[in-house]
C-alpha cells in the first residue's frame, strides 16, 4: 500500500505514548495522522468533517463512473417489458396466469 504524503506519521507505540487526545486534536486541527505498525500504515485518523467530505466525494465518483459507463454503452435503443418477457420465451399472459394460479393455491 502506498501512503500519500501525510503531515504526521507515528508508530503505534508513539501514538500510545502521546495518547488518543493528542491524535484527535491534531486531526481536528486539519492534520491527517497515519499510525504505523511495524513500519507499515495501519490506520489514518482524520477529522469527522473531512471523512464526511471524502465519503461524499467517493459516492460522487461512483455515480460519475456509472453515468460514463452508461453513456459509453447506451445505443439509444429501449426495450419494453413485453419485449424483454418475450426474449425469455414467455408472454405477459402466461406469467400473469402463473401468478394467478399460485395466489389461488395458497
Amino acid at each position: 500500500m502506498t501512503v500519500p504524503s501525510f503531515e504526521h506519521v507515528v508508530s503505534v507505540s508513539t501514538a500510545s505514548k502521546q495518547g488518543i487526545s493528542r491524535i484527535v486534536a491534531d486531526a481536528e486541527n486539519g492534520a491527517s495522522v497515519v499510525i504505523e505498525r511495524h513500519g507499515k500504515p495501519a490506520a489514518v485518523v482524520v477529522a469527522a468533517k473531512r471523512m464526511e467530505l471524502m465519503l461524499e466525494q467517493e459516492e460522487n465518483l461512483r455515480l460519475a463512473a456509472l453515468v460514463l459507463a452508461r453513456a459509453a454503452t447506451d445505443d439509444g435503443q429501449r426495450t419494453t417489458l413485453d419485449e424483454a418477457i418475450e426474449a425469455f420465451g414467455y408472454s405477459r399472459a402466461e406469467l400473469e396466469a402463473e401468478l394467478d394460479s399460485e395466489s389461488t393455491a395458497i
